[in-house]
């Protein structure tokens, strides 16, 4: 995604070995400043990983054959672009991440391998990444092998972008080292055995991947000012006599701290620091439940561990509770333009995403987990009126402020589910109950009318955050009783019998265009299912009648308790939806977010971008595996559980190789019609999405179960009986 004037090569270079591979330093700093625009790298990660220690405070991401982001001091903060590894015979260079051979494995743990065979097969490189658990230090295991019989010389690059902005960095040579630094973070790259040249430049223009692709030389820049910049060190190895380095990416307050974190990392030897994180993690999963049978096959019981270890390694270290969406920035959210800079979205922190994770991991066996996140929801996302934020850095600090009533609803009904009826919880779900009740928009709309529904791109009221809003006051009526408050509960009762008894008019059609029966629409704009309002779907889609968009939220509906699995309109919502937002891939069937979805690449498979026109229909949003998961719930409520299992089948074949799953598959629109996009497989969406992993360990649970397990008891006790 960044657009620099050079293939993009940031790595370990092997120039041959031949005369002045390396130039003499020079006494200037690098030319160029401030170099190319910053910019992350794709989201597709097919990788992630940090120490279940808080000593280990680091995590960092894979992608195409790469070490992508790596988040320090946490995870709202990613702080180095990559690491890569660049191969050069002296002629011309090649990179790891633009290789065609790239095969990834979760080794144990959150230990990852990438092997990468050169396309003209000269050369193979194998890297192995962990992090160590008492300090803040990625390190790296590489072997290099010449398949020429001719020697090759290696160059790490590293591409810092600290504190999320890449723009204000500064970078220098200090002894066998190279090291980048801003106000409040420093970075520090090191190797055993060590470099033998070094050198700081800016992107595109002075960084040692720039001057390796056009000359086979290295400059010895010693320091490059605020900008842009890029740290360049040549290793020993050349793929004959010297085969093997280990690199170290320590992190700290300043440079002179980074530097001193990654060279204690690398006086104990590789294997031994990951097999210290290996048994980290081993004693989590000790203290947690294993795969359940519902999961038959090896590669399934391996997404399953993969699972319970992407949600853990998804909480930040410094804020208990606080668990991201996913370690990556999709699209033109990592492109660091004006309005996305530094950049946010994804690894933020979502109430409702929250909800979804610490529900899988309540299935999982790890109720402490659950519980720091409705301790974190009530007691630091929580604001002063009562509601929770859309977002929030993982300090507690709002990033989108638009209202969601789910995300206020969902903590609520996590809480009951804990059985937290404390007086501290109870306060948090007073304030969060009395905001929905009390709740407007800005043209007076009364609650459970919602600025932004679940998908986060229109107002009104919509099927699923109903369903959130009513499980979520009849959960709070609930905990308001263990309080002795009896009128708040019978407050609560009253309002949620309200809203059920309202929910037809305003979210099922009977004139609709889609059934000649009752159906549930994604959202009304007016409260009134049976109007013809317009409206633009938004992500350059079209424009369209209220009536004629539909959405799988209603199924919340059941899976919360509130409707029978059996109802009428519900089992012939199903019959619409299938009909309209469903497709079946050799993966397995999945479904679209809603009616022409246009939040996802371009029809060419570019980036999804906002900007757009409406109508346009340059962008189309794919297949949601998570919604299989969905499905395969509600089969459970209708007494299906063989569907149920080939739901949890199907979700369970869309990982990459490294376990990681995504936010959207491939589906039936191929950009362009080309080659090269099987459906069924991901896409560049978020990878790993923490409530695709999350719905996985839940589903599979449930299917075990025979039952939805996350179904609160009281909620289908009040509407459809015990």
């Amino acid at each position: 995604m960044r657009e620099f004037l050079y293939p993009a090569l940031a790595g370990l270079l092997v120039t041959g070995l031949i005369p002045a591979a390396a130039a003499a330093a020079p006494s200037a700093d690098a030319p160029g400043a401030p170099g190319t625009h910053p910019s992350w790298l794709p989201a597709n990660k097919t990788g992630f990983g940090t120490a279940r220690s808080q000593a280990g405070n680091v995590w960092f991401t894979l992608q195409a054959g790469q070490l992508s982001e790596v988040y320090y001091p946490d995870l709202s903060t990613p702080a180095i672009r990559s690491l890569n590894f660049v191969v050069s015979d002296g002629r011309g260079a090649t990179v790891d991440a633009d290789a065609k051979s790239q095969q990834v494995r979760r080794l144990d743990g959150l230990t990852y391998e990438q092997t990468i065979t050169d396309d003209q097969h000269r050369w193979k490189l194998k890297k192995t990444y962990v992090t160590d658990p008492a300090r803040a230090t990625v390190l790296v295991s590489a072997d290099f092998q010449s398949l020429t019989g001719k020697p090759f010389g290696v160059y790490a690059v590293m591409d810092p972008d600290l504190t999320n902005d890449g723009s204000d960095d500064s970078a220098n040579v200090t002894g066998d080292a190279v090291v980048a630094g801003d106000a409040k973070t420093g970075a520090a790259l090191t190797a055993k055995p060590g470099f033998t040249h070094k050198s700081a430049g800016y992107a595109g223009v002075s960084d040692g991947r720039t001057q390796l692709t056009k000359t086979g030389k290295l400059v010895d820049y010693p320091s490059a000012a605020k900008g842009n910049v890029v740290v360049t060190g040549q290793t020993t190895v050349d793929g004959l006599r010297t085969k093997h380095v280990d690199l170290a990416i320590g992190l700290g307050a300043n440079t002179a701290a980074a530097l001193d974190t990654a060279r204690l990392s690398q006086r104990a030897p590789f294997e031994a620091v990951a097999k210290a994180n290996e048994r980290g993690w081993r004693g989590y999963l000790r203290d947690v439940k294993g795969a359940p049978d519902s999961l038959k096959t090896k590669q399934e019981r391996d997404l399953y561990e993969a699972s319970v270890l992407m949600l853990a390694a998804s909480e930040d270290k410094l804020h208990p509770g606080a668990f991201i969406a996913s370690p990556s920035m999709p699209w033109r959210f990592g492109n660091n333009d004006p309005e996305w800079s530094p950049s946010g979205t994804y690894h933020l922190v979502w109430p409702r995403d929250l909800y979804q994770i610490a529900t899988g991991m309540l299935a999982a066996g790890d109720r402490r987990a659950a519980e720091r996140a409705v301790d974190y929801m009530f007691g630091t996302q929580q604001r002063p009126d009562g509601h929770l934020p859309q977002n929030s850095h993982v300090n507690g600090t709002p990033y989108w402020t638009s209202i969601q009533l789910d995300e206020t609803a969902f903590p609520i009904v996590l809480a009951q589910q804990l059985g937290k009826k404390d007086a501290k919880t109870w306060a948090g779900v007073r304030k969060a109950a009395d905001f929905i009740l009390g709740y407007k928009g800005e043209k007076g709309q009364p609650s459970p009318y919602s600025q932004q529904e679940r998908w986060e791109e229109q107002d009104g009221w919509s099927p699923s955050t109903i369903a959130s809003v009513i499980a979520g006051l009849v959960c709070a009526a609930d905990i308001a009783k263990a309080n002795g408050a009896s009128a708040d509960a019978a407050r609560y009762l009253a309002a949620a019998d309200k809203f059920k008894a309202d929910l037809a008019k305003q979210t099922i059609t009977t004139n609709g265009p889609l059934s000649k029966d009752p159906y549930f629409v994604r959202l009304t704009k007016d409260g009134d299912a049976n109007n013809g309002t317009k409206y633009n779907l938004g992500n350059s889609s079209l424009t369209k009648d209220q009536r004629e968009v539909t959405d799988a939220g209603f199924l919340d509906l059941v899976r919360l308790g509130i409707y029978r699995a059996d109802d009428p309109v519900i089992v012939n919502s199903i019959k619409v939806t299938d009909s309209d937002i469903a497709f079946t891939t050799p993966t397995g069937q999945f479904w679209h977010r809603y009616s022409l979805d246009g939040y996802g690449e371009q029809a060419d498979g570019k980036p999804w971008d906002y900007t757009y026109p409406a109508e346009s229909r340059t962008t189309f949003g794919r297949l949601w595996p998570l919604l299989a998961g969905e499905r395969g719930e509600y089969d459970l409520a209708n007494g299906d559980r063989a569907m149920a299992a080939k739901r949890l089948r199907d979700l369970g074949r869309v990982s990459s190789s490294g376990d990681t799953m995504p936010e959207q598959v491939w589906d039936q629109n191929a950009p362009s019609g080309q080659t090269g996009f099987p459906p069924g497989t991901p896409t560049a969406s978020a990878t790993p999405l923490a409530w695709t992993h999350a719905q996985y360990l839940r589903l599979a649970w449930s299917v075990q179960a025979g039952t939805v397990i996350e179904q609160p008891r009281v909620v289908r006790c009040h509407f459809l009986g015990c």
